[in-house]
């Protein structure tokens, strides 16, 4: 008996707390809440612990009327916090509409007038409203003074300097030119020493090949003289010889150059060589010697033409040409070792010519033959420039740290002390110490947020107004995302970036609602931005002309590729106007040219990127606030689509109604102006119930028995079945995440019509069997009715397309009494203007937006396309069939 009761009152409460859920639930206001949720919890352990004392074994019947009590008076209190909270999230959602606006005008003020809530009263410049004196006595820092000596310590910290590889290659490349040149011109000359260094010495050598030719002429005569007084004459030979020899012709006075030490010791050297068994050596030493003179007169000669081309006259003594073969190789070895060290070490700007000339002759005395130092200096110092240059980096982390090590400047304020005197203008100083006080006196500038509420309120009007004349009517989730875009341009200048999302916010806007929203709040946006954010003018009209031309363009784009090829108009357009803008105020010329270009391309760059997030935004955004746009609606009327493709294999019939039902509906669309890629994509999903129960519907039957009539046999459930396809229908939309518009067309284009066949049959046997009651809301779909042209539209051709069909078949020709000719386009607009006539008449386009004059251009465009898919065709003469071939 304690069971029973418990389990009735339980039930009892159960029932009220059903009914109270479901009222909630039906009007979308079921409590989320934490405290409703805590509340929920508790009255969930009251009515446990409550069970568990009735299952028990006590019998104390007051301690459970006290526990009875006291759960009703727990579930009183939850009823009445419950009805407090639904009555209020009750009045939320029917002034939803306001709600939003004022999330607007809050956000919007609060984020552009962010400025307006700390300002002082107390300003730099303006002067003192009375004097104010230093309340305790404190240490103050004097930031200025600071930055002041950091500044100084920093520029008087050394340089770090480092070593220019480039400069040091081309040092290398200008230095082995020179000394290409110079081996150039030492093979031109030939070997030296040209004899043999024991016989004649390298002096004398050198000298015999460069001596004037009046010198090598005496030298000649005085080696041939010295030749013949060696020789022991004879009368005989002499006597025997005389008459053969030419007479000796008159000679001018030689020249003397016995006081001259080269010509004496060479002279000597030949005659040396000259005592030797064989005059024959003597000839072949005097020829090699000619030659080499002349190889040396070619050499001093390119020598002279490389000093007219070249700018440094580094050879312009012979001295390269008096070296030995031995000595010029260890003079460019000692030259590429000491530039090697000297760029080593590094040659710095600035630095006096002496000083480097020092350090070359210093290093050359190390590597270079005495005779070779002043050659090998005029080459180093031809091709050394400084290779040391700033290292920028370095520097400025020691200027860092070298700023970082001085203190802070500390001014001591003493109690009493006067900061600043009524009617004086107040310092940077003056304001600094104020603040350290807190004496400035800040504020929130209520009078300018009211003015910039008022502005944003006015904008807000425009907007609301704008959207109650456009077609697109937008839900509550519709202007949260627009205000979210639109607050997403202010909030990144508050933030101190000038490359702001108007790209991105023109895109979608333009994408999800149309150009002409889009348009209205770039409009309205940027007068506001303008008074009221400190934002550079180039900046703001480059970015709200990219954001205009996404808004414009947008929705008239029909895939990814040409959304990212309006991206990149996009770019072009806001560096091209931040460009021209510069232009017009005169700043793009002078010295900051440059940074203006730099700007219109990070103004560019900044329009691409914005579109890019855009884009990758866009499919998010659509699923979570259940948006179509002309992209979306095409990749869902795909065939390939999952869903379509299960309607065309499980469905075939079903699948070729809608393709019918698709064109004429389409026609239609594109005729009255409406949305024809959602009415495109709607009638494609509007039938995809039917696949719970194919065979239940005629099309798929393939003149196979009906179901109907072979095994139901009831019109009841017969009827059940067929509506069923608009409740599976919702079910499988929901499955796979279609979108509101979309899940609208499946039960809209059934609206609340009667299913007349089976009605007809619960009629008959009605009136067969008076116990049946026939009900007509039995053999009516559950709704709505259409909400929308579109679906207005499809629920128009979805009738017309199976009466057109079945006018088809009865114009085939059966037994050849009748053809489709037979079928005049009078009898098919009659037709089709009674069926719509019929539509008109039972309400179901009352909320549609269709007129009823529009009811006959509908009717002529279904049978215009009707008879394009079935126009008459050529008419075949028949082939009789040809005799056998007789052999």
């Amino acid at each position: 008996m304690k069971i029973k009761q418990f389990l009735q009152f339980l039930t009892q409460q159960l029932t009220n707390w059903r009914r109270q859920y479901k009222g909630l639930r039906r009007k979308g206001k079921l409590m989320r809440s934490p405290k409703s949720k805590t509340q929920r919890r508790e009255l969930l352990r009251t009515v446990l612990k409550n069970i568990i004392l009735f299952l028990s074994k006590t019998n104390d019947k007051s301690e459970r009327r006290k526990q009875e009590r006291a759960l009703n008076s727990k579930t009183k209190s939850v009823k009445t916090k419950s009805t407090i909270y639904a009555v209020c999230l009750n009045w939320v959602h029917e002034q939803r509409s306001l709600v939003i606006l004022a999330i607007a005008l809050v956000s919007l003020t609060g984020v552009i007038g962010h400025k307006l809530y700390n300002q002082t009263q107390i300003q730099i410049g303006n002067p003192a409203p009375q004097t104010i004196t230093a309340p305790y006595t404190a240490s103050i820092e004097d930031q200025k003074k600071t930055e002041s000596q950091r500044q100084a310590v920093s520029q008087a910290s050394l340089q770090v300097l480092m070593v220019d590889g480039r400069m040091n290659e081309q040092i290398k490349e200008n230095l082995q030119k020179l000394l290409d040149d110079g081996n150039e011109i030492r093979a031109v000359a030939g070997a030296f020493p040209f004899f043999d260094p024991i016989i004649l010495s390298i002096s004398t050598q050198r000298y015999l090949r460069s001596c004037a030719d009046s010198e090598w002429q005496a030298l000649l005569v005085a080696v041939e003289n010295t030749k013949i007084q060696h020789k022991k004459p004879t009368g005989r030979t002499v006597a025997s010889s005389a008459p053969n020899q030419a007479p000796t012709p008159q000679k001018t006075k030689p020249v003397d150059f016995s006081q001259n030490t080269d010509f004496t010791q060479a002279v000597a050297e030949l005659e040396s060589y000259g005592v030797t068994p064989s005059e024959k050596n003597l000839s072949l030493v005097i020829a090699q010697i000619s030659q080499a003179r002349q190889r040396y007169t070619q050499a001093n000669a390119k020598l002279l033409q490389l000093e007219t081309v070249t700018p440094e006259a580094v050879y312009e003594e012979s001295l390269l040409l008096d070296l030995s073969d031995e000595d010029w190789e260890t003079t460019q070895m000692g030259i590429h070792q000491s530039a090697e060290r000297i760029l080593t070490q590094g040659i710095p700007q600035g630095l006096p010519k002496n000083i480097l000339q020092d350090a070359v002759s210093l290093q050359l005395q190390t590597f270079v033959p005495e005779s070779a130092e002043s050659l090998a200096k005029n080459l180093l110092l031809a091709v050394l420039k400084p290779n040391l240059q700033k290292d920028e980096e370095q520097t400025r982390e020691n200027a860092q740290k070298a700023a970082a090590g001085v203190p802070p400047v500390m001014v001591k304020v003493r109690d009493g002390e006067v900061i600043v005197r009524k009617g004086a203008q107040i310092t940077a100083w003056n304001f600094k110490v104020l603040e350290h006080y807190h004496l400035v006196r800040r504020e929130v500038k209520w009078h300018e947020l009211v003015k910039l509420a008022g502005v944003i309120a006015i904008a807000i009007g425009i907007f609301v107004w704008v959207e109650r004349h456009i077609d697109y009517e937008l839900r509550q989730r519709d202007r949260l995302l627009v205000l979210l875009l639109t607050l997403s341009v202010p909030g990144l200048v508050t933030m101190g970036l000038p490359y702001t999302t108007w790209s991105a916010f023109g895109l979608l806007l333009g994408s999800f609602y149309g150009h002409i929203l889009g348009l209205t709040v770039a409009l309205l946006l940027l007068p506001i931005l303008a008074i009221s954010l400190d934002i550079s003018k180039a900046a703001l009209l480059a970015g709200v002309g990219g954001g205009i031309l996404g808004s414009y363009i947008a929705q008239r784009l029909r895939s990814r590729e040409e959304l990212a090829l309006l991206g990149v108009a996009i770019a072009l357009t806001q560096g091209g106007i931040y460009l021209v803008v510069k232009i017009l105020i005169g700043q793009a010329f002078g010295s900051t040219w440059y940074i203006v270009l730099r700007e219109a391309g990070l103004f560019a760059l900044s329009g691409l990127g914005w579109s890019v997030v855009a884009l990758g935004l866009s499919p998010y955004l659509e699923k979570v606030f259940d948006l179509v746009t002309p992209i979306r609606l095409a990749e869902l009327a795909n065939p390939n689509r999952p869903l379509l493709k299960r309607l065309a294999t499980e469905t075939p019939g079903t699948f070729q109604h809608t393709l019918l039902v698709a064109t004429l509906a389409e026609a239609a669309a594109k005729q009255l102006g409406c949305n024809v890629e959602l009415v495109r994509a709607g009638t494609l999903y509007h039938d995809i119930g039917k696949m719970h129960d194919p065979l239940g519907f005629i099309e798929n039957q393939m003149g196979g028995p009906n179901k109907h009539d072979t095994e139901i046999k009831d019109p009841w459930k017969s009827a059940e079945i067929i509506k069923k396809h608009v409740t599976e229908g919702l079910v499988m939309a929901r499955k796979h995440l279609l979108p509101t518009a979309i899940q609208a067309f499946i039960p809209e284009h059934q609206g609340t019509m009667l299913i007349a066949y089976f009605h007809h049959q619960a009629q008959q046997m009605a009136q067969s069997d008076p116990s049946l009651t026939v009900d007509d809301a039995d053999f009516r779909y559950d709704g709505p009715i259409p909400q929308s042209r579109e679906t207005g539209i499809v629920m128009l051709a979805d009738s017309c397309e199976a009466a057109l069909r079945s006018l088809e078949a009865s114009a085939k020709p059966l037994g050849g009494k009748r053809s489709l000719k037979d079928v005049s386009t009078e009898q098919a607009l009659t037709m089709l203007n009674n069926i719509l006539r019929t539509k008109w008449q039972d309400n179901q386009l009352v909320d549609s937006g269709l007129t009823r004059e529009e009811m006959s251009q509908i009717a002529q465009i279904f049978v215009d396309v009707w008879q394009q898919f079935h126009h008459k065709r050529i008419a075949y003469p028949k082939l009789k069939a040809s005799s056998p071939v007789q052999n």
